[in-house]
């Protein structure tokens, strides 16, 4: 039998632990049922519901949900489209999410596929220090597509940035004591020029 402080109240009948839950208006809960004797405890059990749910919404909302977002690519793709297209991925990336790539051959595209493979394993070649393959280029019916990762957790994530965040306040900090610093140091006079003295020359004797 355990308190409702935590403390060791030692071995009692049923009974008696119910009488004693109830004098202090709280529950008697079987916490440890194939110990023997059984394990119970008194408490609030209302308020131990209610902390329990509120610790696992808690949780949740820590839980990082990954989704996996679909960026197009045509097979006439050009520098200018690639490169925001590949900026997309690689954002979606950071943020914790898969992406799938995918090329739509229309028609007598289907008779190129190679190069909408090789368009594919470019994007694949430049996010590669971002992301992990989890699925090469292939082909399902008219359309090519291939699923990126991201290669750092959620956690290594917010690491990184809370170190990219206290190095910024670190090298803020030392820009301003630096700054206080220029401004206590008084600016130090120059030395009076010294004043020019004509010195007599001495009369030669005949």
């Amino acid at each position: 039998m355990i308190g409702d402080e935590g403390e060791q109240i030692g071995v009692m009948p049923p009974f008696e632990a119910l009488k004693l839950a109830k004098s202090k208006n709280l529950d008697l809960v079987e916490i440890s049922p194939t110990a023997q004797p059984p394990v119970c405890r008194i408490m609030d059990y209302g308020k131990y519901l209610y902390q329990q749910e509120k610790k696992e919404r808690e949780a949740k909302k820590h839980q990082k949900t990954i989704t996996v977002k679909e960026v197009k690519f045509r097979i006439n793709v050009d520098d200018h489209d690639y490169e925001t297209k590949k900026n997309h991925v690689l954002r979606f990336l950071d943020g914790g999410d898969k992406v799938k790539a995918t090329i739509f051959f229309r028609g007598r595209e289907m008779t190129r596929t190679g190069l909408g493979r090789q368009i594919l394993e470019r994007l694949i070649k430049d996010v590669e220090p971002h992301s992990i393959v989890e699925f090469r280029p292939r082909q399902e019916g008219n359309t090519l597509h291939a699923i990126l990762a991201p290669k750092k957790t959620a956690a290594e994530r917010e690491k990184e940035r809370e170190k990219e965040a206290k190095q910024k306040a670190k090298l803020e900090k030392k820009l301003a004591q630096d700054k206080d610093k220029d401004k206590a140091v008084p600016e130090q006079k120059q030395p009076a020029a010294a004043a020019e003295v004509e010195v007599p020359t001495p009369a030669s004797h005949a």
